[in-house]
């Protein structure tokens, strides 16, 4: 049998092993914490159950995942690199002529397709979860066992539709109770003309969404130069949903990524920015990228021919400093990419384009030694 193929898989199978083991101990540290907050905040309620609970713990962690991924994976590169080190594994091979890019080419294509994992499979979970809490935190807030979305602040949209016209839609409070429809009050459609002048508007007392007809109850129809129509009841059609409705109220990281491209052309084509959500949608598509420059960083540290006494701890101290280092400087690029000083591609790609470099630039040095 092929001697890399065996030495690939002895290799990928220690690095995944050693990432779950790390991703689940950070995971159930961190749920232990949280469940230990929730039932604080909800002690002295007999209204919220021990299963509410857990739920509302759970779902909280999913917020983290993302955070940690990045992380998670140079910490099972390190565990890996240190032990084949430590076993003189690494000597042996790269004594039977394995460059160190040799070596790290399996783990970086078992790096990418967790990446695409991630991205594809963990990034909708964590979404639909992310949700689920923002329910739970409000029923826990109501003290409503049934409620779903409710926004005291009101809705304002703005859609453009394909004839032309731009719709503005207000309402003063909304409410969800299903998945299906979403009820309001003190609701006013306002239909605008390519030159944004105002040729109709609905004044509707109450409404609800259902699939995308607005049921307007108690409606004044208002058209400039007549007299101002008054209907019990009237449906309006509009391209906007529930789910829209929902993305109205919840960050760019609430949304999955199989649904930001159609969220940053609803917007696009609605008139408002979608910085935030290209942003978003572009750093995932980066994340596998970025999870391969992790393993990188953690090869420049750990990958020697000797790894003894002290130098193993200074080397970790290092790498991880050098780890979180990088991680608040990408934060603080972002930052200028949403608040638009630098552009989006820019603002997403730098950072992981930097550690590669660097990363790159130093394994070469190491491999000529």
């Amino acid at each position: 049998m092929n001697f890399f193929a065996i030495l690939s898989r002895y290799i990928t199978r220690q690095l995944l092993a050693n990432f779950f083991i790390v991703l689940f101990a950070i995971l159930g540290i961190i749920l232990m914490f949280d469940t230990i907050e929730s039932l604080r905040r909800v002690s002295g309620r007999e209204d919220v159950t021990f299963w509410f609970t857990i739920q509302y713990a759970v779902t909280r962690i999913t917020k983290t995942v993302e955070i940690v991924f990045p992380f998670v994976l140079m910490v099972a590169a390190m565990i890996t690199f240190w032990r084949l080190s430590k076993n003189n594994e690494f000597v042996i091979i790269r004594s039977t002529g394995v460059s160190i890019f040799g070596f790290l080419y399996p783990l970086i294509i078992a790096t990418f397709l967790l990446g695409i994992a991630n991205i594809t499979l963990i990034n909708p979970i964590s979404a639909r979860m992310f949700e689920l809490h923002e329910t739970l935190s409000y029923r826990l807030q109501s003290r409503n066992p049934n409620a779903v979305l409710f926004s005291s602040k009101g809705l304002w949209i703005r859609e453009a539709t394909n004839d032309g016209k731009i719709l503005l839609i207000q309402a003063k409070g909304l409410r969800q109770d299903d998945d299906k429809s979403v009820w309001m009050r003190d609701v006013m459609i306002t239909e605008l003309n390519e030159t944004a002048q105002i040729k109709k508007s609905y004044n509707a007392s109450f409404a609800t969404l259902d699939g995308n007809i607005f049921h307007l109850k108690d409606v004044k129809v208002m058209v400039s130069g007549e007299p101002v129509q008054t209907l019990a009841d009237y449906a309006y059609e509009t391209t906007i949903n529930v789910q829209r409705i929902k993305e109205n109220f919840i960050e760019p990281e609430a949304i999955s990524f199989w649904q930001l491209p159609d969220t940053i052309q609803f917007y696009e084509k609605a008139g408002f920015s979608a910085r935030q959500h290209r942003m978003r949608y572009l750093n995932l598509l980066v994340s596998p990228f970025l999870l391969i420059g992790m393993l990188m960083l953690a090869a420049v540290f750990m990958l020697q021919n000797t790894l003894r006494g002290s130098a193993i701890m200074w080397r970790v101290v290092i790498s991880i400093v050098t780890g979180f280092t990088f991680y608040f400087s990408s934060q603080v690029v972002y930052a200028f990419g949403i608040n638009g000083y630098i552009p989006v591609w820019f603002a997403v790609t730098a950072p992981t384009v930097m550690i590669w470099l660097i990363s790159i630039s130093l394994l070469i040095q190491s491999d000529e030694v």
